[in-house]
């Protein structure tokens, strides 16, 4: 455990010098031996007051591209030099982690039980702290996700279109496209809403791996958010290309199994009726094609060619 990364039992912003960056150890919960569970938190304080941004990533296990994000943001920013405070969280589901997989300990998507309860079950509790111990100190959340197990996303954005802060927050990420998506119940973004604070997530690329290019544009994109806002001297870096924008969002599902090919690419416009994906079956004999059910862009898609009934082809967005 790093020298400078004392153990915390609450995060305290107040207590963190002004004009300082500190690492932390949270004990979060205690696992089945009676062992602490630690979350990694980095705290940079300007020298002067101002909003509180807080970014996480890995709230599912396998979702690994917002951690060198946070990484490299808190090597390249000096505390001395920014108004307000920046709050990272390079993990949040840490036991999934360690264990290189999506969900918790326990078999639940954490993205779909937040807050959690204060007196709930094991992934209840977890999520219950994270959000009250952590996430409720922040103005602004940044929630750093990407594609889950077989699959593969472009760089985009979920975020309420029609609340002119989250809008910006959106805008500003540089993406490819930008999802207009309410927050859910059961989110990390969700429940930070209802918090008041102003959120969005960023799906940013592959599950389990490292991507440069994704790493430098979620980068980017805080970095604009943090200069906005004032917090920073940095001037705001203009996208070269205007972000897609969409009104809505879904999935395209098989109703039978097979070995699919999706033919699409990301952020590829199709036409309603377009042929997107076919079937064969273990012989290599045909099944079935899929088609567009409308013109939209393509989100993300499948890449694992073994697909059962009720499998995922693509994500769809219908452009505004």
């Amino acid at each position: 455990m790093p020298d400078d990364a004392p153990v915390i039992r609450e995060l305290d912003l107040e207590a963190v010098p002004q004009g300082t960056l500190q690492r932390f150890w949270l004990h979060l919960v205690t696992d089945g031996m009676g062992m602490p569970v630690f979350i990694p938190v980095i705290v940079a304080r300007g020298v002067e007051e101002g909003p509180v941004v807080g970014l996480t990533a890995a709230v599912h296990g396998n979702e690994l591209n917002g951690i060198p994000v946070i990484q490299r943001l808190f090597r390249e920013i000096d505390a001395r030099e920014i108004k307000g405070t920046i709050v990272g969280v390079p993990v949040v589901n840490l036991p999934s982690l360690l264990r290189k997989k999506r969900r918790f300990i326990d078999g639940t998507d954490l993205n779909h039980i937040m807050p959690g309860r204060e007196d709930g079950n094991v992934s209840q509790v977890y999520a219950y702290r994270i959000v009250n111990w952590i996430v409720a100190k922040f103005d602004y959340l940044i929630d750093l996700h990407t594609a889950s197990f077989g699959r593969v996303n472009s760089y985009y954005i979920r975020a309420d279109m029609s609340s002119e802060i989250t809008r910006r927050m959106a805008l500003l990420q540089n993406a490819q496209i930008i999802v207009h998506n309410p927050p859910s119940d059961g989110t990390l973004r969700g429940a930070a809403d209802e918090l008041g604070i102003h959120a969005i997530t960023l799906e940013v690329g592959n599950p389990n791996t490292f991507q440069k290019g994704h790493i430098r544009s979620g980068l980017t994109g805080i970095h604009n958010v943090l200069a906005h806002l004032g917090m920073t001297g940095d001037t705001v870096e203009e996208p070269e290309e205007p972000a897609i924008l969409c009104k809505d969002s879904s999935w395209l599902y098989t109703d039978t199994g097979g070995i699919l090919t999706v033919q699409p690419g990301l952020t590829e416009r199709v036409k309603a009726g377009q042929e997107v994906a076919t079937l064969r079956n273990i012989f290599g004999d045909f099944i079935k094609r899929y088609t567009a059910p409308h013109d939209g862009v393509v989100i993300g898609k499948s890449v694992s060619p073994i697909n059962q009934t009720g499998g995922r082809i693509l994500h769809l967005g219908v452009p505004m």
